[in-house]
């Protein structure tokens, strides 16, 4: 089976400025890769070209397989991108309502079957929040907005997660919690992409990371990357990882 994620010499810039620089990576089914680096680094801007949400100048992405410009098959992502939570805020919809949106990627205009609408109720069980299908999601904490948006991807049937850091503004208990649910998801067979700008909560969870700060400082599993000097070199400091206590 090809890279879930095959990305090779991509450079990418907004106008002058350089956002990616010479990158190559891979991402095989069933990796959890966490992408950290400093403010300003590219990784956003990394994860958007992994995606197809941006082409770059330089280099080629494929997506399972296939180049950007022939992969259609957008249903196989879920994308919970830095905005979703703010944006949940504001949309008067329920929770169920947002989950079974994730199914009109394999109907179109055809009406919901019974199969449709228990994927919907398993992806509401698997994230935990079958209890909240009824509220409206501008009700909701900024955690369980994230675990509706991880729904509607699973609602989907979505091979590929992609999180750009999902747990800001969501409290220590949530977050932990909200891990252990990405863990899960994981050993199910689900690849996960993380951006998260909590060095010691990722190395806890991650099995890959890649380093970036414009260049690529590393790409391997976590125990290679902890032996590694890539922290302090993408970050220009001495750098050290904290571990938390739960």
């Amino acid at each position: 089976m090809p890279p879930i994620v095959d990305i090779q010499d991509v450079t990418f810039a907004y106008g002058e400025t350089v956002a990616v620089r010479d990158v190559s990576l891979t991402i095989e089914r069933g990796d959890f890769l966490g992408l950290i680096g400093p403010n300003g680094s590219g990784k956003t801007t990394l994860l958007h070209l992994m995606l197809g949400l941006l082409e770059p100048d330089t280099g080629s992405v494929n997506l399972f397989g296939k180049p950007l410009d022939e992969f259609e098959a957008g249903e196989r992502i879920g994308y919970v991108s830095q905005q979703s939570t703010n944006r949940g805020s504001t949309m008067p919809v329920t929770v169920r309502e947002v989950v079974t949106m994730g199914r009109f990627a394999h109907r179109g205009r055809s009406r919901l079957d019974p199969m449709d609408r228990e994927t919907v109720e398993e992806a509401l069980e698997t994230v935990d929040i079958t209890d909240l299908a009824d509220r409206r999601l501008n009700e909701l904490s900024g955690g369980q907005r994230q675990r509706t948006f991880i729904a509607r991807a699973l609602a989907s049937e979505a091979e590929l997660l992609a999180l750009d850091e999902p747990t800001v503004g969501v409290d220590a208990e949530s977050r932990e919690q909200f891990y252990d649910l990405l863990d899960d998801l994981n050993r199910q067979g689900i690849t996960i992409v993380l951006i998260e700008h909590d060095i010691g909560v990722v190395t806890e969870h991650v099995d890959h990371i890649a380093c970036l700060n414009r260049d690529l400082y590393h790409h391997g599993d976590t125990t290679s990357f902890l032996e590694s000097d890539a922290l302090t070199d993408a970050y220009g400091t001495a750098s050290r990882i904290i571990e938390h206590d739960h």
